[in-house]
């Protein structure tokens, strides 16, 4: 078994525990670690800067392994990404993961307490609910961490759909794109920072914009019932 196999396989086990059991696993793992080691310090949402490493030029089609869109949201829509930093660290490590995991962004747009994004699956990428696991279980731990609330369920789920045709697939990326207007947080989506539509617009030819951004979105179905509120910097 290589070790990205048994690394993904234990990060999927441990995602599906029980509360109870990932504190006991805590401490456990606590009462192993070497006594001559100083632990490495957990990082917070004030240290983290987001990579500048986006993703290349915008692919625009289908992919024969697989595109989707995602939503994720928090338990009972809690904003525990309510401040700038917090959103910075949600964004910064929803980009590092789809790299790491092999996912191709096209558009994402992160809130106080939910994200989307529309993404490609390659021949060798990781598990969606793997990359999505690895993603909620790291944030979690640097908020609970601020906030002291160690063990806290942030994450509630994430919802995702399957996208087979064009039309409805640059739908999704316009509806993504423009997100933060829908939300009312901004009046021009490019002006928000969380969001890809400044890179999509600096990326993108200026014909694949507008034919992007002239797809209808007002009859898609998209999970995004909640209210956002609007960062602290």
């Amino acid at each position: 078994m290589t070790d990205d196999l048994l690394r993904d396989r234990l990060i999927e086990r441990i995602r599906r525990l029980p509360q109870a059991k990932l504190l006991a696993l805590e401490r456990f793992l606590g009462q192993t670690e070497p006594a001559n080691l100083t632990p490495a310090p957990m990082p917070c949402a004030a240290d983290y800067s987001p990579p500048r490493d986006w993703p290349h030029a915008p692919v625009h089609r289908i992919s024969e392994h697989g595109t989707c869109i995602v939503t994720a949201g928090t338990l009972n829509k809690q904003h525990h990404f309510h401040t700038a930093r917090r959103l910075d660290l949600l964004e910064g490590k929803l980009l590092e993961l789809a790299r790491q995991y092999g996912w191709h962004l096209e558009a994402w747009a992160v809130f106080s307490n939910h994200y989307h994004f529309v993404g490609h699956s390659g021949a060798t990428s990781g598990a969606l609910n793997v990359f999505l696991g690895h993603l909620h279980s790291v944030t979690a731990a640097v908020v609970n961490e601020e906030d002291e609330t160690v063990g806290r369920q942030v994450w509630y789920n994430y919802w995702d759909k399957q996208l087979t045709y064009e039309r409805s697939y640059f739908a999704r990326l316009h509806y993504v794109h423009q997100n933060p207007v829908k939300h009312g947080l901004v009046r021009v989506a490019s002006q928000y920072r969380w969001c890809s539509a400044a890179w999509f617009e600096r990326t993108a030819r200026p014909a694949q914009v507008k034919t992007i951004y002239s797809f209808k979105t007002d009859k898609l179905r998209v999970f995004d019932d909640f209210e956002v509120v609007a960062p602290l910097e």
